[in-house]
């Protein structure tokens, strides 16, 4: 196998910072609801939008009478929001392994599914420095067509970085099938929350990990 790579470029949660805990997400997208004048939203409606595809949105906000764009945007804003505070009060970080990105002697970029602003905030507060490039989705329905499988955002990534080897680190399917699609390697990190998880037969990842200290050796 081929492992001269000229760029790698990461997942954010679950990679390189510790995954927002679901019950946030949950409250955050109640309060959501609540922004769009939607006091008691069923709670399967609330599940739903912890990540939905487009269909969903516009169900959800047919049902309760509201504009898609404004009720999705009023999730993101949420989301947004409960995450910066999880990230100030210290209950999302970074992992202490992301030290060991010092020793790759190539570019690095993220691409996540989280909020664009997320990631920036994540960057900011957590002083994560080195990146060339970073992408989350933008807080629209549109940013929800082109998340992870989906390769826009990698595709994008992978073209700012003018690389033509690079490989991508993830902690999820979406992550290997995202790679698979823009035609690069993946290398699965299995962090102590996928500790059981399934992938796909079809595509595998290229590589297993445990922690960031063995990528190094792979670049």
């Amino acid at each position: 196998m081929d492992t001269r790579y000229d760029a790698v470029i990461f997942d954010n949660d679950g990679v390189l910072t510790t995954p927002t805990d679901r019950d946030v997400l949950l409250k955050a997208i109640g309060e959501a609801f609540a922004n769009v004048g939607v006091t008691e939203p069923p709670a399967d409606h609330v599940r739903t939008l912890v990540s939905p595809d487009p269909d969903s949105v516009r169900h959800i906000a047919d049902y309760h009478g509201v504009d898609p764009e404004g009720l999705w945007h009023a999730r993101e804003r949420a989301a947004i929001e409960a995450q910066l505070a999880e990230l100030e009060a210290g209950r999302k970080g970074v992992y202490d392994d992301v030290s060991s990105l010092e020793a790759l002697s190539v570019p690095t970029a993220i691409v996540s599914n989280n909020q664009h602003e997320t990631i920036r905030n994540i960057l900011e507060r957590c002083d994560l420095e080195g990146f060339e490039v970073w992408y989350g989705r933008e807080p629209s329905i549109e940013g929800i067509e082109r998340k992870k499988p989906t390769p826009h955002y990698l595709e994008r990534a992978i073209d700012d970085l003018g690389a033509t080897n690079p490989l991508y680190v993830g902690d999820s399917r979406v992550d290997v099938l995202a790679a698979d699609a823009a035609g690069v390697h993946s290398a699965f990190i299995r962090r102590k929350h996928r500790v059981g998880y399934d992938l796909p037969a079809d595509p595998e990842p290229h590589y297993e990990i445990d922690s960031l200290e063995g990528l190094p050796e792979l670049v």
